[in-house]
């Protein structure tokens, strides 16, 4: 705008959500159990919707209600934040609300295992012999 104020352009920032994460958690960074444990949900932890979570869908806020939706499968915390573009730690505080409330079950994997290079090796070869979108598989190591 002419006005001085306003520098010419695009804003800098790009473009900014509509609701801010902190609002979405009522400014909470970790969900009850989390903050009782000290710990937080690792990324891989896989959550499922229960029954009682499909039955109250329409009882749940958006955000709340996305997430059990997306469950209806097992999902990891990092798939739903994917899924549904929102925050880690978002996902993480309201996916402890709805296992506290019973709406999503909660399968955290063993530490032992998930720090095994084993394990990693194999998600890796796993993650090369899945096809590109034109079918080529993905040069190894």
């Amino acid at each position: 705008m002419a006005d001085g104020l306003t520098p010419p352009g695009p804003d800098p920032a790009g473009h900014v959500p509509a609701v801010r994460p902190f609002l979405v958690t009522a400014g909470r960074v970790a969900g009850a159990g989390e903050a009782a444990s000290g710990r937080t949900i690792p990324v891989e932890t896989q959550v499922v919707a229960t029954t009682e979570g499909l039955d109250a869908l329409d009882r749940l806020s958006f955000e709340q209600h996305d997430i059990v939706a997306a469950c209806k499968q097992p999902q990891s915390i990092a798939e739903i934040a994917a899924r549904l573009r929102l925050h880690l730690n978002v996902v993480r505080v309201l996916a402890e609300d709805l296992r506290t409330a019973g709406h999503l079950a909660v399968y955290v994997p063993n530490a032992a295992v998930t720090h095994d290079a084993s394990v990693l090796r194999r998600v890796i070869d796993g993650l090369r012999a899945i096809p590109d979108s034109r079918g080529v598989l993905r040069d190894t190591d």
